[in-house]
């Protein structure tokens, strides 16, 4: 329906709200803008590919031709890592298997995104975006059981359980490191299917550095990045802007009417959320000698989703959009006596708040009114020894201190809670036969205001012969109920109907147990890799239906003296968080990355994954689990003088997505990405790299009539042509 597709664009903020482009911006937007419909991509795309072929059978030949002015580059499969062990260590030494996902790997893909660099490169990850933020997966398990860090710092700030991703810098990226499983004896609460750390990079090679790095696709996605870096004599400035846009769309025009699966409305009600974010960054660091370094940081972010307005004739519009603010600071330092032996200390404060800003008069509000949703402050103090107490042993100390605040005027919430936590590990090594076996054992002592002490210990073996490593793992794992689960206190009227939600001060922490065998075989050509887990998990907190009786009825008009007694007589049932189910995730992890030839990699990674909860006696899959997924890179690299050109062919392959209830399951689906990157050195003070590319190369779609139990998978538009330019003077 042309109508529709054309209100969808008229609702597009764009046209409403004056924003301001880099220079870059501009130039790019009206060449893409004009001319990204899908015959005119279809033709790009084909010719592209020719080209792209056609150039890397060419370079083939100048490779026979000019072998002495050719320069290509492999993949480092042998990292330093720091996540499993707390302290850095090349990726084949640590005893606890980590993901690494490098900058260079983000940089190849044309990745601008968080949620983008996950997805396409780790298999156990999936994410379902949506106005109250992207709801992130890691081997079954949701974002509350998944711990993010920057530098080892925990992230605040959720929507809904849901972290703002859009929180992360991503042209600071060093690298983002995945640690499957439960990790608490080092990192504490909400490890429990695993600790993402992204690695933040501060260059100290030149003086100067001033970089733009632009990406412009269709649908409105625009990224731009400009950095600027100064570092002389120990002392390090790095200034960093980021803006990240998307319009809203959905991919068909009709939906169900409610309870019916024939008849059929028009909806702009967005599948996809558009949004403005920025991201303003400063950090500092200093290092008056080879022992010490100083550094202190500072992000400022926003973000505003861009919705369809209320339309009388049409459902799906809202009123108002949904902003989201977050200020981080932190300071820190690291003390070394010697190489393996060092004092570290880090304090963080992260204040995050979001809430509804109107765009729409309504009957109680005014044009740019905001009402506050959800007010969250986390400080963290943290001191860690890292000890070299023989030569082939390290030893950690640590001790963290956490405060906890949230005013949520929805749930009338205005609370606060701290914890106290020290822990210890161990780590040795010792020769055996021709290899070597590492041991590591762990301790956590957690103390938490609401709910006592609890220890969380760790245990691994490592038997390396060789190329080989061998490796079993046991870990525990716990997250503390949030205080929205301890405190809530919700009641709304929606359609005439109540609804009533309760926190629960009587809930226990969730606590997991975490078993893996691992085996891999690791060189400068080869990396395989194969891990077998089971994760278990106990007093799982959920929000449970409590059926309304006579009594109940009237302890909640008692609770919500707003409430008419019409409504509730026709209430049914209210929410109560509740320690009801347990937890059983089963799976296996296959890679493999092999720098194939000059210049050649191809990499592949499979999850399989076998998620259940059990609610009384009765066992379900777990909702939005994910049986099979596997994602698939090729990349070819090769510089001739002062040109470099970068091939990267991308795919994941998922199967379906698994739903509770009366929703239905989402289907599985295959989507590859072709990037391609250009690097001109013009001067020795400048260089250009622009980009072209293809998302969703063979333009799969999610095209069914949407409904009430209707749920999704894929998202994408379908094939978009991508281009970009980066410009760095140093």
């Amino acid at each position: 329906m042309p109508y529709l597709h054309a209100k969808i664009v008229q609702n597009n903020k764009i046209t409403k709200k004056k924003e301001k482009n880099f220079v870059f911006c501009s130039l790019l937007r009206t060449f893409v803008g004009d001319y990204l419909n899908r015959n005119i991509v279809n033709k790009i795309a084909i010719t592209l590919i020719f080209l792209i072929f056609s150039g890397v059978t060419a370079s083939a030949q100048i490779h026979k031709m000019e072998r002495r002015d050719s320069v290509d580059r492999t993949y480092n499969l042998n990292p330093v890592v720091v996540t499993g062990s707390g302290h850095h260590q090349r990726l084949k030494s640590t005893s606890t298997p980590v993901s690494v996902i490098s900058s260079q790997e983000i940089r190849e893909q044309g990745i601008t995104t968080f949620d983008g660099a996950l997805t396409r490169l780790m298999p156990q990850v999936s994410l379902a975006p949506n106005s109250m933020g992207s709801q992130l997966r890691l081997n079954g398990l949701g974002n509350k059981y998944i711990l993010i860090l920057i530098n080892g710092q925990k992230l605040s700030g959720d929507i809904s359980n849901n972290i703002d991703l859009n929180r992360i810098n991503m042209s600071r990226v060093k690298r983002i490191e995945v640690l499957d499983g439960a990790a608490s004896s080092l990192y504490g609460s909400d490890a429990i299917a695993g600790v993402i750390n992204i690695i933040t990079d501060q260059p100290t090679e030149s003086l100067v550095s001033v970089a733009n790095d632009l990406r412009i696709s269709g649908h409105g996605v625009l990224t731009e990045s400009a950095t600027l870096d100064i570092y002389k004599d120990g002392f390090g400035s790095y200034t960093s802007f980021t803006h990240d846009r998307a319009n809203s769309y959905r991919n068909n025009d009709l939906e169900y009417v409610k309870g019916s699966d024939t008849e059929t409305q028009p909806s702009i009600a967005p599948l996809f959320t558009g949004y403005r974010a920025s991201i303003l960054g400063q950090k500092f660091t200093y290092a008056p000698s080879q022992h010490l370094a100083l550094n202190a940081g500072l992000d400022y972010s926003y973000k505003i989703t861009d919705r369809p307005d209320t339309n009388p004739d049409v459902t799906g519009g809202t009123d108002y959009e949904m902003r989201y603010k977050g200020l981080r600071w932190n300071v820190g330092g690291i003390y070394k006596f010697t190489q393996k032996n060092s004092l570290q200390a880090d304090f963080t404060v992260d204040r995050f708040r979001y809430g509804k800003e109107y765009d729409v008069e309504s009957k109680n509000h005014a044009v740019g009114d905001y009402v506050e949703s959800k007010k969250q402050r986390m400080m963290e103090g943290q001191a860690k020894a890292i000890l070299g107490l023989t030569t082939n042993s390290t030893t950690i100390f640590g001790a963290d201190w956490r405060k906890d605040y949230l005013t949520a005027t929805s749930g009338n919430i205005d609370q606060h809670v701290y914890s106290l936590a020290a822990y210890a590990q161990h780590e040795a090594k010792v020769r055996v036969g021709q290899g070597f076996a590492t041991a590591t054992v762990g301790l956590r002592l957690n103390n938490h205001e609401t709910f006592g002490t609890h220890l969380t210990p760790k245990a691994t073996l490592m038997y390396a012969p060789g190329n080989f490593r061998f490796r079993a793992t046991y870990s525990a794992g716990f997250r503390a109920p949030g205080l929205d689960e301890l405190y809530y206190h919700y009641f709304s009227v929606n359609r005439g109907k109540a609804q009533i939600s309760f926190g629960n001060k009587d809930l226990n922490p969730e606590k997991s147990n975490y078993f893996a065998l691992n085996a891999e075989y690791r060189s400068d050509v080869i990396a395989v890799s194969v891990t077998g887990y089971i994760n278990r998990i106990n007093d799982m907190i959920v929000k449970e239906n409590v059926p309304v009786d006579d009594a109940s009825r009237q302890m909640l008009m008692k609770e919500f003296p707003e409430m008419t007694q019409d409504q509730a007589d026709k209430m049914a049932s209210y929410a109560l968080y509740q320690n009801s189910d347990e937890g059983d995730v089963k799976g296996m992890q296959a890679n493999v990355s092999a720098n194939l030839f000059r210049g050649f990699n191809l990499s592949a990674h499979y999850a399989y994954t076998y998620a259940r909860t059990k609610s009384g006696d009765e066992w379900t899959v777990l909702e939005r689990s994910i049986r099979h997924a596997a994602t698939i890179t090729a990349n070819y690299h090769r510089s001739w003088g002062h040109y470099t050109l970068n091939v990267n062919l991308n795919g994941r392959l998922q199967s379906k997505t698994y739903y509770t209830g009366a929703y239905e399951d989402a289907p599985g689906f295959g989507l590859w990405n072709l990037n391609t990157t250009h690097t001109f050195d013009v001067t020795k003070w400048a260089c250009m790299e622009p980009s072209i590319g293809v998302d969703n190369l063979f333009n799969r779609v999610d095209r069914r009539i949407d409904s009430s139990t209707r749920k999704y998978a894929l998202y994408s538009p379908g094939r978009m042509l991508v281009v970009g330019l980066k410009i760095r003077f140093k």
